[in-house]
């Protein structure tokens, strides 16, 4: 059995907020809100459900989630978990100012807190603090420069004026993700379009990417659960726009597991394009 304590954090942002971070991009001029609810199935069988509602406006964003164990996994281990997001629209990066996550189960709590400006972590908190361990690859203040975090880091801005669910906006890209305990960078290639139906909401195309996990810093390179994400080539995230927007964002993830297929899929993925700021401030009082 591979042994996935000590990799909470690091999970969930390989689930809910995955995985992907803003690419080159034109300025914004769109607006757009993002309302989705998502199943988590292990082999096929539901352990989890969790919700994300996203809001995208000129000069600003916020996301928040939440989520929590359900079915068979409840019985023997129940949790909850949030996080949120929140961050300004600048020369059309996502560019995060905070974030917060808080997981608490039965036997314990965790929260986690960073604060950024311009890329850069200015502080972070992690509590209760992992306890100490030689294995680990010291964290340096270099690791944390240049970031972004977890839920940001689902969010893929595509640049230019074609459409965004090309082959580029995920071809070759190196995403740098500190989440409070670890530094690592999340690689993407390009391998399909495909599409898809969700029970409520989106139905169409959607953009098939392929997910390298590669830690640098803060992780224990002798763990199981890291050694096992190392080597996978079959981790992948499917996007699709939100409205309005050339925002793009994950409505399907596979992360294969020694028991099969992790998959979190949306059973709704409503979004709704909203008018700009310029728009508002022509409109006639």
């Amino acid at each position: 059995m591979l042994d996935f304590r000590g990799s909470r954090h690091l999970l969930p942002a390989l689930g809910l907020t995955l995985l992907l971070a803003p690419l080159a991009a034109q300025p914004a001029s769109a607006q757009g809100k993002l309302d989705a609810r998502y199943v988590v199935k292990l082999a096929g069988i539901p352990i989890g459900r969790g919700t994300w509602v996203v809001e995208i406006a000129d000069d600003q964003y916020v996301a928040s989630a939440s989520g929590g164990t359900s079915g068979l996994l409840r019985a023997f281990q129940g949790g909850e978990g949030k996080s949120a997001s929140r961050g300004k629209v600048s020369d059309g990066h996502l560019v995060a100012a905070s974030y917060i996550t808080s997981i608490v189960t039965e036997r314990r709590s965790d929260n986690v807190r960073i604060t950024l400006t311009g890329g850069n972590v200015k502080d972070f908190s992690v509590l209760p603090e992992p306890p100490p361990n030689p294995d680990r690859v010291p964290l340096t203040e270099a690791n944390r420069r240049g970031v972004t975090d977890p839920m940001t880091a689902a969010l893929v801005r595509v640049a230019g004026t074609a459409d965004p669910l090309s082959a580029e906006a995920c071809r070759g890209a190196t995403i740098p993700v500190f989440d409070g305990q670890i530094r690592y960078d999340l690689k993407l290639e390009f391998k399909r379009k495909d599409r898809i139906k969700v029970e409520r909401g989106y139905q169409g195309d959607v953009l098939v990417c392929g997910v390298r996990f590669a830690p640098l810093a803060g992780h224990d390179p002798t763990r199981s659960a890291i050694q096992y994400l190392m080597k996978q080539h079959g981790m992948e995230v499917w996007l699709a726009p939100i409205a309005g927007t050339r925002v793009l964002a994950p409505i399907r993830v596979v992360v294969p597991t020694p028991l099969g297929n992790g998959v979190l899929e949306a059973t709704q993925f409503v979004s709704v394009a909203q008018p700009t700021s310029a728009a508002n401030a022509a409109k006639p009082q």
